[in-house]
């Protein structure tokens, strides 16, 4: 059965076959390796000798193979006459692995423009890429923004895709991006038929517009001290530990820290909306990810979804966490394997995944946020419940978050029960707006402070930057000495509550660290080991 929008132009152009045949067509298109695209130039060959034979080569994968399957019938049934010829397919350069689906459209243009039916200087400049329906429509693809990347960066003028494509691959400017819905429609655009004006997207509105978080801070009844502690997080980028019983808000809690985060710039957009494109991730018509990613795996993901890679490496979930929130909810629960592979990007800020084919790094600057039970049961140190673990249960359960994990977390905050009476008061704490101001505020001053040391908070500082920025006070530091020595602190301890100190006077905008700074940051390293 024939689609209802075929046009009446292209049987007709394949009736007279008005351009002499050509054989042998070239059309650009884009594979994506990592989250960067590749070009990859289409060859489409036809001959009419030997049997009837459709190939394609070039290191294509399943996907890409499959791509004969679709293309002969979606021609067929837009009413193209599909030649019983030799048909190859060269996806060119023949050393780079090509996957998905993204191939069906140039393929399809490159058969019709091989028989004659098309001029081909109407093809020159622009990249294709699209999946084929059955019927002839024209499916979206992952990858479609770092595809329009690369047509501005190769000087192409322009970009032929999905519409559910378009307003992403539009974010970028310099290049015309059309976005079609059908095989035909794209045979009309290229015949001239149709007068297609190219989709713009104003950058900085579509920034605006989706930047609203559905979660505020003022929903989260009592918690003031865990609300100050995120706080302090948020201001110097630190990453988190909450400890506390089930149910008193640590998840809560943590769901609403990116609504107290910088608002997200536009390259920070553009990267994590890059990000979640070549997943597969990102909403058919949203143009960029506007707001800080949160994402929570469950306990019981591997190692490799974690962070990223298999057979066909993908972006884990450390990668989609980009310029967001990882949340690891019972933190114990997890595989050992999947917390140390965490190591290299909370060090790093990347990710990389090597293979016999390929060596890929993806972006992975992340914060991190854990939560734990105080012990097996939940109820360690909770007035309203009775413990049931022993103190060896206890030990064990504590000792599976390994000391080199624990030692890229600064804070470590008890997240105890809320009580009726917070539950049931009318009170609302601050809205999330009122304590981005001042994270904002804190922010700018390490922007400043860190010029040229290619870092740029507080939680990043390395040892050299602890001594030139973390001096203390005569007063400051007898406090500290006495912390250290009276509550048994680690040297590691010691340097976590320089930089939380740090964190705490930008926050006031104090430029010399008070010895009130340093009680409030000794308070966040209940869990070091010199205590447990």
């Amino acid at each position: 059965m024939k689609p209802q929008f075929l046009p009446i132009t292209l049987v007709a152009f394949v009736v007279s076959k008005k351009y002499n045949m050509l054989m042998l067509a070239k059309i650009r298109s884009a594979s994506v390796v990592g989250i960067d695209a590749h070009p990859v130039e289409v060859e489409v060959d036809i001959t009419a000798r030997g049997l009837p034979h459709f190939s394609v080569v070039g290191l294509p994968d399943v996907a890409v193979k499959e791509s004969r399957d679709r293309v002969r019938p979606a021609l067929k049934n837009i009413g193209f006459n599909f030649p019983l010829k030799q048909i190859t397919v060269n996806l060119a350069p023949a050393d780079l692995k090509k996957e998905g689906s993204s191939f069906d459209l140039p393929v399809a243009i490159g058969i019709i423009a091989a028989e004659g039916v098309i001029d081909p200087a109407c093809l020159d400049g622009y990249l294709f890429t699209g999946e084929l329906s059955l019927d002839g429509r024209i499916k979206p693809v992952r990858g479609a923004l770092s595809m329009a990347i690369l047509a501005k960066a190769s000087g192409l003028r322009g970009l032929v895709l999905p519409k559910e494509n378009a307003p992403e691959a539009a974010v970028v400017s310099g290049v015309n991006v059309f976005g079609l819905e059908s095989l035909p429609d794209v045979m009309d655009f290229l015949s001239g038929n149709c007068q297609k004006v190219p989709l713009s997207v104003d950058p900085e509105k579509a920034l605006e517009e989706n930047s609203i978080y559905e979660e505020d801070f003022s929903e989260v009844k009592g918690q003031e001290h865990a609300k100050r502690a995120l706080e302090v997080a948020a201001a110097g980028g630190h990453n988190v530990l909450a400890i506390g019983p089930p149910g008193s808000g640590k998840t809560m809690l943590s769901k609403r820290l990116p609504t107290i985060l910088p608002g997200m710039t536009f390259d920070e957009a553009l990267e994590s909306t890059r990000i979640h494109s070549v997943a597969g991730l990102l909403k058919n018509g949203q143009p960029l990810l506007a707001t800080r990613p949160f994402r929570s795996p469950h306990h019981t993901i591997s190692d490799v979804a974690l962070i990223g890679g298999g057979q066909t490496p993908r972006p884990g979930e450390v990668s989609l966490a980009h310029n967001g929130v990882l949340f690891l909810d019972e933190l114990p629960e997890f595989k050992r394997n999947a917390l140390e592979v965490l190591r290299q990007p909370l060090e790093n800020g990347d990710v990389t995944v090597s293979r016999a084919v390929a060596s890929i790094t993806y972006p992975a600057s992340f914060m991190l946020i854990s939560a734990m039970n105080p012990c097996p049961c939940g109820y360690l140190g909770d007035p309203r419940h009775q413990c049931t673990c022993s103190p060896g249960q206890v030990h064990r359960y504590r000792r599976r978050v390994s000391g080199p994990l624990l030692d890229r977390i600064d804070i470590h905050i008890e997240v105890p029960a809320v009580p009726y009476r917070d539950l049931s008061a009318d009170y609302a704490g601050e809205r999330s707006s009122d304590i981005r101001k001042r994270v904002v505020a804190a922010r700018g001053i390490q922007l400043e402070r860190f010029r040229g040391d290619k870092i740029y908070c507080n939680g990043q500082m390395k040892t050299r930057h602890i001594k030139k920025y973390c001096r203390l006070k005569e007063e400051a530091h007898s406090l500290l000495d006495t912390a250290m020595q009276r509550l048994g602190l680690s040297a590691r301890a010691y340097a976590r509550i320089l930089k939380l100190s740090r964190t705490i006077a930008d926050l006031e905008s104090s430029e010399d660290i008070q010895s009130h700074h340093i009680s409030e940051a000794i308070q966040y390293r209940t869990l070091d080991r010199g205590v447990s």
